[in-house]
């Protein structure tokens, strides 16, 4: 862990030298992320509820989801675009070293202007508990600490899946949107009002549905089953597989070639 803290602070003093290009990015990324939320608010214009939820109700999961997203994109980047250690023969030299493979994949590369994203989401998480006027017990303040969390895991669980696949196909660039940001898009709205498809293969293939609909039903009252406070660890599952898939990866790996 000492190597990956002493490389995010020589990343983040080495993007400091460009301070305007920088301020630039971080301003981006927050008008990126208003479009998101403005969709939400314009539909909202037109709809009291969409299928029983409201407005901050639908926020709320909107914040949780993409507070999961940005924290990995910021600080796992170097998983996120794992295809190019491969591409530039870099991982091979990683494999040399005589330190996790995994922590120094995770310290090749950040992406520092995405925390704008993150403290975006953390405002909208706020402001919307805040409107939605939730009576917090230790439950409910359990529930939402694991929600939280779970986010950034699935989504994690999802880039080092991701990266697995790079080692049967180095350029996968599709399929890996299709379940990073393609899923993300999905998730940021209650996982309920989709098809039975959508819902079957976001509960049980991808587990969606244990960060942003069964806890969810319990944070906003909406079921007194206490069981959905634990739901969120089920994603901790889903990480197992993915880690394996990678270390079944390197043991496969032959390097690319020149």
């Amino acid at each position: 862990m000492k190597i990956y803290l002493n490389s995010l602070k020589l990343y983040f003093k080495s993007q400091l030298e460009y301070k305007k290009s920088f301020i630039t990015g971080l301003l981006s990324q927050i008008l990126i992320m208003f479009t998101y939320y403005f969709i939400i608010i314009a539909l909202f214009d037109k709809f009291d509820n969409i299928k029983g939820y409201t407005k901050y109700e639908v926020l709320l999961c909107f914040a949780i989801i993409q507070f999961g997203f940005s924290i990995t994109e910021t600080f796992a980047r170097g998983i996120d675009v794992f295809e190019n250690l491969i591409i530039r023969g870099e991982f091979d030299r990683l494999l040399l070293r005589p330190k996790n493979i995994l922590l120094q994949v995770l310290s090749s590369d950040y992406d520092l202007i995405k925390i704008s994203r993150v403290i975006q989401a953390i405002i909208i998480l706020i402001i919307s508990l805040i409107k939605l006027n939730i009576k917090f017990n230790i439950y409910k303040i359990i529930t939402i600490s694991l929600i939280l969390i779970s986010s950034i895991t699935i989504f994690f669980s999802i880039f080092l899946l991701m990266a697995s696949y790079c080692f049967i196909t180095v350029q996968g660039l599709e399929v890996k949107n299709l379940f990073t940001d393609g899923g993300k898009q999905i998730a940021q709205y209650p996982i309920s009002i989709y098809n039975k498809h959508f819902i079957f293969i976001f509960t049980f293939l991808i587990p969606y549905a244990f960060v942003n609909y069964y806890p969810l039903l319990y944070l906003l009252g909406k079921s007194n089953n206490k069981i959905y406070v634990l739901s969120p660890l089920i994603v901790f599952i889903y990480l197992i597989p993915s880690i394996l898939s990678f270390k079944w990866g390197i043991k496969k790996y032959t390097s690319v070639g020149s």
